[in-house]
């Protein structure tokens, strides 16, 4: 795959990970967390790194902190450079806890977000009520994604239980689905107490899933972003990303750091 026309290093390097796909792409995505940026800072995220984002999550609550008009123009604004943008899935939760969801999805709507995350990673949500979420979003018009997992270590699911969801989950109509990996990434799912990506639980999760295209694995940490790339190929899909992070991460995937460029050049020698 040969860099950006517009890159001054066009036609003069290939990517040492080759295969990487360019938006739209129905894999590969990269959904960064917004935990507060102002507008010149959010402009010059999408100035620089739109086309290698496709989803912007404005983290936990945060969208209730923002006055109307900016919150309206970072909408806008990710939209206008073809970035999918929702807010955070705790958001969701109080809204539901407070028996607000109808009001949180049209309000939502009002203010031009396409995407809604639906989650119970601190609440308790019922089956039934996932799933009415779920299809109440899809008839307002949203593109939805789920989350699966609990944040609190205490509440930590199973994997036969996080597998049974996640294929629920699909089969109701996400369109994709969230692996828990928190804003730490430590101490969920498939990340053990210091950050570290538990192998056996991840090739278990990998085996007992259908279509990994739609899954998206919390990799905050750049050591988790590369094992996950290793693993599961540049084509991966990766969320929680820091904003400042989106170009080192574009270069993880495509072997442009020591780090992937490494690993496929040991694997190559092997092979």
């Amino acid at each position: 795959m040969q860099l950006k026309e517009k890159s001054a290093w066009r036609d003069i390097l290939d990517f040492p990970i080759g295969g990487r796909q360019e938006k739209p792409r129905r894999t590969g995505k990269t959904m960064v967390i917004d935990k507060g940026l102002g507008l010149t800072d959010f402009k010059d995220l999408l100035e620089v790194a739109a086309p290698y984002i496709d989803f912007i999550k404005l983290g936990f609550g945060t969208s209730i902190f923002y006055p109307a008009a900016i919150l309206r123009e970072k909408i806008r604004l990710a939209l206008s450079r073809g970035v999918d943008i929702f807010p955070g899935g705790t958001f969701f939760e109080v809204a539901v806890l407070q028996g607000r969801l109808s009001l949180y999805l049209q309000t939502a709507r009002e203010l031009g977000y396409t995407f809604i995350e639906i989650s119970d990673g601190t609440i308790d949500l019922s089956p039934t009520l996932r799933l009415a979420a779920l299809r109440q979003a899809r008839a307002a018009g949203f593109g939805v994604i789920t989350e699966v997992g609990k944040k609190d270590p205490r509440d930590a699911l199973t994997e036969a239980r996080i597998l049974d969801q996640i294929a629920t989950d699909l089969e109701a109509g996400a369109d994709y689905v969230i692996v828990e990996g928190r804003e730490s990434g430590q101490g969920v799912v498939i990340y053990d107490g210091r950050g570290a990506v538990k192998e056996e639980t991840l090739a278990n999760l990998v085996a007992g899933i259908s279509d990994l295209d739609r899954i998206i694995w919390e990799a905050p940490q750049k050591q988790q972003q590369q094992a996950l790339i290793m693993y599961l190929g540049a084509n991966v899909n990766l969320g929680n990303v820091q904003a400042g992070d989106v170009l080192a991460l574009e270069a993880l995937r495509v072997g442009l750091r020591g780090d992937t460029l490494r690993t496929t050049l040991a694997r190559a020698e092997v092979g």
